[in-house]
Formats: structure tokens, C-alpha cells, sequence
């Protein structure tokens, strides 16, 4: 497949602070690619040099082909960008609010307000039309600000966070539309701090940490590598049961409170358990958050 963005020894730093060291990626064309880390990892950083907001200070990056560092007015018109922070305009209507982005692209007129009405239904938004944005709910103002981020037909899409602080409803109805649009062959930029999301949506991962990328590759390519198939939770284990683990073998991770085994089966975890003394112990698939907590530890990051 050909690559829509292709990042070599990506660098990006303020001041003294390095906040992308050397970072290369590639994402093909088609591809839900997510970008996960913990605060601070650089993600939101190289986005922003992506989509042209902030320039890169060393390295390689190109988008369709096209230097980001001379081209970024061409790689802009073809991109949809979707922030975090919502950026609706309260002054609108829901529909004026589309209408006024495709200002943003020339958009002629009529056309913006066929692409409106197109995008509302597609987001089942069609009710709210007329709508106060400032009355939306979270979960509406976000398809709303997704929709808006489509106005342009983007072969590029990017998301940075684009279900925080949603309830479980409303982020699985985004993740749909998500789908529907891949589906169509849009490639998808995504970073995010809910490990489902992103074991649901992408079809590939790079974990980052500290400006660097750590490991990449599918979600069960991560978890079968660095997780295993099956993990033993010890929660609060006893030193007795804390010895037999490290000592068994297994894979383990001593987080103090909860002790984690990690095994290729649970036929295996279940022949350890047995040699366990009495205690709380839970058998569960491992998860791509385990290989994320694993890699990046566990410690509260600002």
C-alpha cells in the first residue's frame, strides 16, 4: 500500500524540551493508525506538525507524498482535523457552524449546504439543524465537530482524543461512524487514551513514550508479544504466593497491591493457580492494556 504519511527521525523541540525524538512512522493508505501513549508522549506534538500547525525542527515528513515543511498548504486542503478541545462556534447554528468551516476551503455556497445536510444525517443529527450548539449534548457536539471536519472530502482524517469524556453510548456510536467512514477507504489518524478503542478501531498501533516510539504493530500482534494470551491477577497476594510467581517461570509484573502472571494459555495459568495458596485470584485475557502499562509503566504522568 502507498503511504499517506511517512515520518523519518521526526523531531520536534521547545527550547530544552525534546517532545519528538526521532520518531518514525508510516501509515498506509485505508489505515485506522493509532498513536497511543501516556501525557507528555509526544502524540499531540506530532499531529500537530502533520496537519502543518507546528513545524517540525528536524527529520523527514511527508503527507501524500508532499514535504509538510513546503506543501503544507496543498496537504492542508486535503486533511479534516478533529480536536480534543471542543471548538464549535456558540454563536451558530449547528448547520451555520458547517457552513462556516467550508468558508475555511472555498467551498461554494450551495454546496456547503448540500454537505451539511449529507454530513447531519450521517451523524443523526438531522433533528438538531437549527439547533443552539451551546444545547448539544457531549456526545453531539463531538459528531457534530467530526462532521465538520468532513466538509472538505479529506482523504486524511485526524483525531486527537475524539471521545473524551463521552458515556459508553455515545462513544460507541462514534466508533460506527468511525467504521462507515473507513469502510469508504478514508485513512484515519487516531490518539487516544482508552485502550478498547483502540484494540476496536486501529488496524495498527505505535505506543510512544517519552518523544520515541516504543514498539508498533497490530493489536493482537502487541498482545501476543508483550502480554501473552491469558494473565493471572494476584490482588493483594501474600509472600508466599508473591515467591511461587517469581519463581515459576511465568512472565510477572510485581504493580505492589496486584501482581500480574502472564502465560501463552489457560491451561497453564490454571496448573499454576493450583500450587497457589488461598487467595483472591482472577484469570482474564490479557489486553492491549497490559501491554501498554507494561511498556510505559504505571506511574500518574502531568
Amino acid at each position: 500500500m502507498d503511504a499517506v504519511i511517512e515520518a523519518v527521525g521526526l523531531r520536534k523541540t521547545f527550547g530544552d524540551f525534546t517532545a519528538v525524538d526521532g520518531l518514525d512512522m508510516r501509515v498506509a493508505r485505508g489505515q485506522v493508525y493509532g498513536l497511543l501513549g501516556p501525557n507528555g508522549a509526544g502524540k499531540t506534538s506530532t499531529i500537530r506538525m502533520i496537519y502543518g500547525f507546528s513545524p517540525k525542527t528536524g527529520g523527514e515528513l511527508r503527507v501524500f507524498g508532499l514535504d509538510v515543511a513546503t506543501r503544507w498548504r496543498d496537504i492542508r486542503a486535503r486533511i479534516g482535523v478533529c480536536q480534543q478541545d471542543n471548538a464549535l462556534d456558540p454563536d451558530l447554528t449547528v448547520e451555520q457552524n458547517i457552513w462556516a468551516f467550508a468558508g475555511y476551503f472555498a467551498i461554494p455556497r450551495q454546496e456547503a449546504r448540500r454537505r451539511a445536510e449529507e454530513l447531519l444525517g450521517f451523524f443523526a443529527l438531522e433533528s438538531k439543524t437549527a439547533a443552539d450548539v451551546r444545547d448539544l449534548s457531549g456526545g453531539m457536539a463531538r459528531r457534530l465537530m467530526l462532521a465538520r471536519s468532513l466538509v472538505n472530502h479529506p482523504e486524511l482524517l485526524i483525531l486527537d482524543e475524539p471521545t473524551t469524556g463521552l458515556d459508553p453510548q455515545s462513544r460507541h456510536q462514534l466508533w460506527d461512524r468511525l467504521r462507515d467512514l473507513r469502510e469508504r477507504g478514508l485513512t484515519i489518524l487516531i490518539t487516544t487514551h482508552y485502550m478498547e478503542e483502540a484494540a476496536t478501531l486501529c488496524d495498527e498501533l505505535l505506543i510512544m513514550d517519552n518523544g520515541r516510539g516504543l514498539v508498533r504493530g497490530t493489536p493482537a500482534e502487541l498482545i501476543g508479544s508483550h502480554a501473552g494470551r491469558a494473565v493471572l491477577e494476584l490482588v493483594d497476594p501474600a509472600q508466599e504466593a508473591r515467591d511461587k510467581a517469581c519463581s515459576s517461570g511465568l512472565d510477572t509484573e510485581d504493580f505492589g497491591r496486584r501482581m500480574l502472571v502472564f502465560a501463552d494459555s489457560f491451561d497453564e495459568l490454571e496448573a499454576f493457580r493450583q500450587t497457589l495458596p488461598p487467595g483472591q485470584y482472577v484469570a482474564r485475557p490479557s489486553s492491549l492494556e497490559d501491554v501498554f502499562l507494561r511498556l510505559t509503566g504505571r506511574e500518574l504522568r502531568e
